[in-house]
């Protein structure tokens, strides 16, 4: 409102991505690569089972590249291994493995 009324307006923050990321031990980094990969897995599964829809269709390819990631890892271990490629964030908390 002050910018359309002509007020001088203060200078827009930078985004949080700015900020220095904590330091995550390796093996940290590799366990929660490997419940996402699992947790990727059996959501894929199970989306394309044929005992999870309707009786007169058959399962289908899953079409979603992005899953929550597991609640056992911190939320900065996330926010790490997206700066380092190796998931990327897709919005609002969602992580998909990096492509290549």
């Amino acid at each position: 409102m002050a910018r359309l009324k002509g007020e001088e307006t203060p200078p827009v923050p930078e985004e949080r991505e700015s900020e220095a990321l904590p330091d995550i031990p390796h093996e940290t980094k590799r366990a929660a690569m490997k419940a996402f990969r699992r947790r990727m897995k059996l959501m894929r599964l199970d989306h394309e089972s044929k005992l999870g829809v309707g009786p007169m269709t058959s399962g289908k390819k899953a079409d979603f590249d992005s899953i929550l990631p597991p609640r056992e890892f911190d939320e900065n271990v996330w926010k790490v291994l997206a700066a380092e490629g190796q998931l990327k964030a897709t919005g609002r908390g969602f992580y998909g493995l990096a492509e290549g």
